[in-house]
């Protein structure tokens, strides 16, 4: 398992595709958050075919894993 480094973002922003409420959330470094209920709407986001997490469909950052596997592709 690869350990995030210091330039690894933590910190995402969520928008919800149903009713556009965007929230700033923490996302965990040690699994793939599958399931995001909306605070505003109550919808339940699922990640998107091809995705692995609601980071990667719906944030601003994309999680912490892809961050550091896209990293490793790009070096």
């Amino acid at each position: 398992m690869m350990v995030p480094d210091k330039s690894v973002v933590l910190q995402s922003v969520l928008t919800c595709p149903a009713c556009g409420f965007a929230k700033e959330e923490t996302m965990p470094t040690d699994i793939c958050q599958f399931f995001y209920t909306c605070s505003n709407c109550g919808t339940r986001l699922r990640p998107k075919p091809g995705d692995c997490c609601v980071y990667c469909s719906y944030g601003s950052e994309k999680c912490p894993s892809k961050q550091i596997e896209d990293r490793s592709q790009s070096a």
